[in-house]
């Protein structure tokens, strides 16, 4: 959840720093804080809030360093405060932490009970002592570390500095993301790909278990798991993803640049589909071997991921009629799935590093399930892990609410429905043809719905002041009003729900009241007329019906405003009607005046359980 950063080499200024953590945190912003080394022992800043308050404290001009850490935090445990605030230091040691450690109360006594004292309440403050501990009982640094780290239980990443060890950074992975960055006479340790990228594209994602010195010199890996020296030249990865990626580019948001950005990201999602999606299929290992595709499928997901995963089951079942059972990831191992010889899973996730999505993922495997991972980051742990990785290709995805990665799930979902039901026999060669046509041409439909804003922006100036939201949909479009309801309430902080429309006589009825908006999206298919009927019922009570549609026409007199869409196959139209709710959810936040980028109590990657 919290962003930290590294960098050691021949001298940098201290906003390579402070450039990283700006690129990190949307992975935390309750406070932050920096350690670093320039010759004359270490320096340590801290501050509560946003990387702006840190920046107020810092020296100008920035000094040159030869070795720091970094951190932007989301607070697990202990109050957003400046003592609360990383790194955390002791003994000429200091420490940055992504992750929870589960047994810091029994260390914590173990060490007060030796005179150690703590100025904090967070987990990680632990580990400096610790490593004090074991130097004071004569071990080297190298030594000392590994006997802190052996001793913790949970899931982390560590970057670590010494004031007696002033050629030498520390990192450490056990369960968090953590990436190393390879330059020339420099090197980087960062949680997330966008913090690196002003730097370097070469780049190392450590497994579990692996501890790594990086000097100005060079990188050395050790495997704790099996004692060896990972060899750095084997394991670097080229990252395709740019600087400008990583930019707002014009937009005044991140979320704004994002939703802007699904026509590209789908584009690049299917490029690799278009021409043989069987072939892709064999390449995944999913159509090979006596059997033509799974005959079950499980899916598991957490947030916006598990609302595509819900159109997946629609796509999948639809053209390929293979059964599909869609879990909350962190429901998913604790329920004790059923799972059945020649079953297959999919895991989506957008960073790769989602802790209950990975959780539910080896659990598959651990079932003797053959694991295939929906995944945006090469090289992440969910991609390293899955037998197979289905590449979404969104790029940097910064805003916390996701937008252009949920489009691309969706995407990667329809030819992977289509390569299934051509496998498979269900999907005719004309059929399959028609919807990779269709699905080629949504970029350009995207971008219509775009030279509607205005009118969308007009809508939500009236919505701003609403006390709450219902959303509604059928069939595939049920997780779309899923989805419009989770993005309202994530970026403008509004109470709203989403229902599947049949259900609202069963409860969500008693809600509409005068003025309530309520979304319905009602696209023209074999679903309208009942859908129809449901916009009725909430007009008789007094509710503002706002539609999402391919046919306008139909329902202007009907209800009170429409946000129009181009008609393409049903099966596809989620692609289109969950980018005008993206759009109402970012404009009514920026209204009330909301970090649309960095919502409270949010992180990009959610990496503790």
């Amino acid at each position: 959840m919290c962003g930290i950063i590294g960098y050691i080499g021949s001298g940098a200024s201290l906003n390579v720093l402070v450039d990283g953590l700006k690129r990190l945190e949307y992975r935390g912003y309750d406070s932050a804080g920096v350690a670093f080394l320039n010759g004359n022992g270490m320096d340590l800043y801290k501050a509560k809030g946003r990387l702006q308050d840190l920046r107020k404290i810092l020296p100008e001009p920035l000094p040159r360093i030869r070795a720091g850490l970094g951190h932007t935090r989301w607070a697990t445990h202990g109050a957003p405060s400046s003592e609360n605030a990383h790194p955390h230091a002791t003994a000429g040691i200091a420490v940055v932490h992504n992750g929870i450690i589960e047994n810091y109360r029994d260390l914590k006594k173990e060490l007060q009970a030796e005179g150690n004292v703590f100025l904090s309440q967070t987990d990680t403050e632990v580990v400096p002592h610790l490593i004090a501990r074991f130097l004071g009982r004569g071990c080297s640094f190298r030594e000392a570390l590994e006997s802190a780290v052996a001793l913790l239980r949970g899931s982390f990443a560590l970057g670590v500095l010494c004031e007696t060890c002033p050629d030498t950074l520390f990192a450490v992975r056990k369960g968090s993301p953590l990436v190393l960055g390879i330059g020339r006479g420099e090197f980087y340790f960062a949680s997330d790909i966008p913090a690196l990228l002003p730097f370097t594209r070469e780049m190392v994602f450590l497994s579990d278990g692996q501890i790594c010195a990086l000097t100005a010199e060079g990188v050395e890996i050790l495997d704790q798991v099996s004692n060896m020296v990972i060899p750095v030249a084997e394991r670097t990865v080229t990252i395709d993803w740019t600087q400008a990626m990583a930019e707002k580019d014009g937009h005044a948001h991140f979320m704004h640049k994002e939703i802007h950005e699904q026509p590209r990201a789908i584009t690049d999602t299917i490029a690799d589909w278009t021409g043989d999606p069987v072939r892709r299929l064999v390449q995944l290992g999913i159509a090979s071997g006596p059997d033509p595709a799974p005959r079950r499928l499980q899916i598991a997901a957490c947030g916006t991921s598990y609302h595509a995963g819900l159109v997946g089951k629609y796509l999948i079942e639809l053209l390929a009629r293979i059964p599909v059972e869609v879990d909350i990831a962190s429901e998913y191992r604790y329920r004790m799935p059923v799972v059945e010889p020649g079953a297959g899973f999919i895991s989506i996730t957008q960073s790769g590093e989602t802790a209950d999505t990975l959780a539910a993922q080896r659990e598959a495997q651990k079932q003797g399930l053959r694991a295939l991972t929906i995944c945006n980051v090469v090289g992440s742990t969910a991609a390293r892990e899955a037998d197979a990785v289905l590449q979404t290709r969104s790029g940097p995805e910064i805003g916390v609410a996701s937008t252009k990665a949920f489009t691309a799930q969706i995407a990667a979902f329809a030819v992977l429905a289509v390569g299934l039901g051509l496998s498979k026999g269900t999907l005719s060669e004309d059929t399959a043809s028609r919807l990779l046509v269709r699905l080629q041409q949504l970029p350009g439909l995207m971008k219509e719905i775009f030279a509607g804003e205005e009118a969308i922006n007009a809508l939500a100036a009236s919505l701003v002041n609403a006390k709450g939201f219902l959303f509604l949909g059928r069939g595939v479009h049920y997780p779309i009003a899923l989805e419009g309801a989770l993005k309202l309430k994530e970026i403008s902080y509004l109470h709203a729900e989403g229902y599947a429309a049949g259900e609202m006589k069963h409860g969500p009825i008693a809600l509409i009241e005068e003025n309530l908006p309520v979304v319905v999206v009602a696209p023209r298919n074999s679903l309208f007329e009942k859908t129809l009927s449901n916009i009725e019922e909430v007009r008789a009570r007094g509710g503002r019906v706002i539609a999402v549609t391919d046919d306008p026409d139909a329902l202007r007199d009907k209800v009170h405003e429409v946000l129009p869409v181009s008609q393409t196959d049903p099966l596809l139209a989620p692609l289109l009607t969950v980018v005008p709710l993206q759009l109402l959810a970012y404009q009514v936040g920026v209204l009330r005046g909301c970090d649309v980028d960095q919502p409270r109590n949010l992180a990009k990657s959610v990496t503790v359980e």
